[in-house]
């Protein structure tokens, strides 16, 4: 199978992003890009990605979409939100951490992400040290963000972290973030950088997409 079919197919089946599969259709504006915080988050603990992304619709279903609704909801409130998603073995904790984090926010960024990038400047890797100052979110999370925010923070592309470059490598795609970049579009480089992430949670649809 060439390059061009597996990449095709890579993006036809399973191409939808994290952030899409949590209700958020990401721009470049504070909302949404607090939301992809959200979700980055809720995905920096050892929990299943579809668990994650629930949990991620039910709290902004309980209206918990900025930082300063975040931030004036109950802690109680959020752990209740998160259990209705099953989200339990780290409700607690990512409870006040997602508290804790909208303080942040609001109070070093005044609730808006572009001041994040704006400060990182074209640096990727400073991006991440600034993400991670965010409560539970560490190198893996802060690799989330950034593989999701490319899609509208084009200086972030190409983005593959090693867990797509990775996948990537045992598809026999090329293997590096400026090779898989050439594979598409800038603007599906986000598709591209989840689609990889899906298959390598899943050996299967490696083994599937390389049989043809």
């Amino acid at each position: 199978m060439t390059v061009e079919t597996v990449t095709a197919r890579l993006l036809a089946e399973h191409g939808r992003t994290y952030a899409e599969q949590a209700g958020i259709t990401l721009r470049d504006k504070p909302a949404p890009l607090y939301r992809l915080l959200v979700l980055t988050v809720l995905c920096s603990v050892p929990i299943d990605a579809d668990l994650a992304t629930a949990a991620a619709r039910e709290l902004f279903r309980a209206g918990y979409r900025t930082p300063r609704a975040m931030a004036r909801s109950g802690w109680q409130a959020r752990v209740d939100a998160l259990g209705r998603a099953h989200y339990v073995r780290y409700d607690e904790g990512t409870a006040t951490a997602l508290g804790e984090g909208a303080e942040l926010v609001l109070d070093r960024w005044h609730g808006d992400l572009r001041r994040l990038r704006e400060a990182a400047g074209e640096s990727s890797a400073r991006l991440g040290e600034l993400l991670q100052e965010v409560p539970r979110i560490g190198p893996v999370g802060a690799a989330i963000f950034c593989r999701e925010a490319q899609a509208v923070w084009p200086q972030l592309r190409p983005y593959f972290d090693d867990r797509a470059c990775a996948a990537a490598e045992r598809l026999g795609l090329p293997h590096t973030p400026r090779g898989l970049g050439r594979l598409v579009p800038p603007e599906d480089h986000a598709r591209l950088a989840a689609a990889l992430v899906r298959v390598s949670l899943a050996p299967e649809q490696v083994a599937a997409l390389r049989a043809g």
